[in-house]
């Protein structure tokens, strides 16, 4: 290995880049801090309490106040909390406390750092799965993965999915209203399958997954949401679950963590009411990867190296997508299916929602 002339270094450039590099490796240390702020319920005790010393939030919280003081000073650092000097006390403002204390709001993110945490715990299984080629199956990852994962998306799902992405679909939303046939495939936890059993009472909602564990906390989530006599739920992979005549077949960010998308598209086509809907949610791409330079690219390209096609080459690995897939590879899947229509029925900056039909 050579070393690099210090002659052809652009020292703006260089200067640039480190920047950048330490920038990232303070919120990787911050992922910490945000995690033990939401497990100990600091951003929850500050939420609309005003401005507190560090003696009162540790007190209400019931922690020790060295931590809090230097924990609370990582956040005042960050931008994620604010410090009024004078009075040397800090506080959470209405918008921090939407991003950092309110478990319901769409914007939640805490919870979201749990997925990083397992990338680290896994590492040596990424570095195995580079070496050998071979796939990690998605039970084979630290348990944080299930639970950043649904935590993550439940919430963004909970804001848009009956109030927006239903409604962009062509004629859907009328025949869940009147009473539809749903089959929601790869549905993890159920959070998706119940918020639409709840939204549509008329329907009837089955959700397909081949994790064990993920499918006894979905039936948990339909009892918790009062929808279990609606929405029942099987361990079946995507390419041979049971039923026909479904209205609609919803596939929620997971078909680029399948091994044979092709399949699972084709099972769909047979399965499917033949003016049913497919809809197929997936994370947001350009085509090209030169389109794909942004925070939230990099997110998913990262995450996808180690999650999603790793989970695809265990599932065989006919065609690994990946999570950024981009929506022209995703509709040479659906026409290799048997699919005529394919359009996109909206975006967000995290997702593309595209519809499909026969």
């Amino acid at each position: 290995m050579g070393h690099v002339q210090i002659s052809t270094i652009d020292s703006a450039k260089l200067d640039t880049l480190l920047s950048r590099v330490v920038g990232d490796l303070s919120a990787g240390y911050g992922g910490v801090m945000v995690s033990l702020g939401n497990r100990l319920g600091l951003y929850k005790t500050m939420a609309e309490a005003g401005p507190l010393t560090s003696h009162e939030l540790a007190r209400r919280a019931g922690c020790a106040e060295r931590y809090v003081r230097e924990w609370l000073n990582s956040q005042v650092a960050g931008g994620y909390v604010a410090y009024h000097a004078i009075s040397g006390t800090y506080e959470l403002t209405p918008e921090q406390a939407l991003v950092l204390a309110d478990e319901d709001s769409p914007v939640f993110i805490p919870n979201a750092w749990a997925v990083p945490a397992s990338m680290w715990a896994d590492e040596d299984k990424a570095v195995e799965a580079f070496r050998t080629g071979n796939g990690v199956p998605w039970g084979d990852h630290d348990g944080r993965l299930y639970c950043g994962v649904a935590a993550f998306y439940r919430n963004a799902y909970k804001a848009s999915l009956v109030a927006e992405w239903l409604p962009a679909l062509e004629g859907v939303v009328e025949k869940l209203k009147a009473g539809a046939f749903v089959a929601d495939i790869g549905c993890g936890h159920g959070h998706s399958t119940a918020l639409m059993a709840k939204a549509f009472p008329a329907s009837r909602f089955c959700g397909f997954d081949t994790h064990q564990g993920s499918l006894i906390e979905a039936r948990k989530v339909a009892t918790m949401t009062g929808v279990s006599q609606q929405a029942t739920f099987a361990a079946a992979p995507a390419d041979n679950y049971p039923g026909t005549g479904y209205d609609l077949i919803c596939f929620f960010d997971c078909l680029h963590d399948m091994g044979d998308p092709v399949a699972a598209a084709a099972h769909a086509a047979k399965a499917i009411a033949p003016d049913g809907t497919v809809v197929l949610v997936e994370p947001f791409a350009n085509d090209r990867v030169e389109d794909n330079i942004s925070p939230v690219a990099r997110m998913y390209y990262a995450a996808s190296t180690t999650i999603c096609c790793a989970h695809a080459i265990a599932d065989g690995g006919r065609m690994v997508l990946g999570a950024q897939a981009g929506e022209a590879r995703l509709a040479g899947v659906f026409r290799k299916a048997g699919f005529t229509r394919f359009r996109r029925a909206m975006e967000t900056p995290f997702n593309l929602i595209l519809e499909a039909r026969l």
